[in-house]
């Protein structure tokens, strides 16, 4: 049996890059819902601290989809003129040591309110392969998974099924 956080528990989330060095972490996010492969959470107004010590706020409500078998997470942004996606190719999401931990493998997708989307980072990507020295099978997960995560998007599949984050932030509102 492994070891998941507890509903409506506040816990940090901790992204790494390859080298095992952190990336980023958000201070703390509302644990919403656990499954066997899934762990969604809530946050708005969450400290986030950066690699480089630099530290802001989000500002906008967030619902995020942590997957323990997909390489990839998405976090759905609430905004005036709809939802936003943000999703990052990752290692899948483990929960170890009271945290939310994966390995951020740099390429984005970003998805607008009409579902058109953008691939970012390639050159973040590029870069990271070469000089982390990214194993050809990782590269080639990497690419895969964003291809699922395309057809996930075109098909309104899991986080991103209408009505979805707003279902998970209006149960936030609730708890608070």
């Amino acid at each position: 049996m492994k070891i998941q956080p507890s509903i409506d528990s506040n816990v940090p989330v901790h992204s790494y890059k390859h080298n095992g060095k952190i990336h980023r972490v958000w201070e703390k996010v509302r644990v919403m819902e656990v499954t066997d492969n899934v762990v969604i959470t809530a946050s708005n107004r969450t400290l986030v601290i950066e690699s480089d010590g630099r530290i802001w706020k989000t500002t906008e409500p967030a619902i995020s989809y942590f997957f323990d078998d997909l390489w990839f997470n998405v976090i759905a942004i609430l905004r005036a003129d709809g939802i936003h996606f943000y999703c990052n190719i990752s290692s899948p999401c483990v929960y170890n040591e009271g945290a939310l931990k994966y390995i951020d493998y740099d390429l984005d997708l970003k998805v607008f309110p009409n579902y058109s989307y953008k691939v970012l980072d390639e050159y973040e990507f590029a870069k990271h392969r070469r000089d982390m020295n990214y194993p050809e099978d990782v590269q080639k997960i990497v690419r895969a998974q964003l291809n699922k995560l395309i057809d996930m998007v075109h098909k309104k599949e899991g986080p991103f099924k209408p009505g979805f984050a707003k279902y998970w932030y209006d149960m936030y509102r609730k708890m608070k």
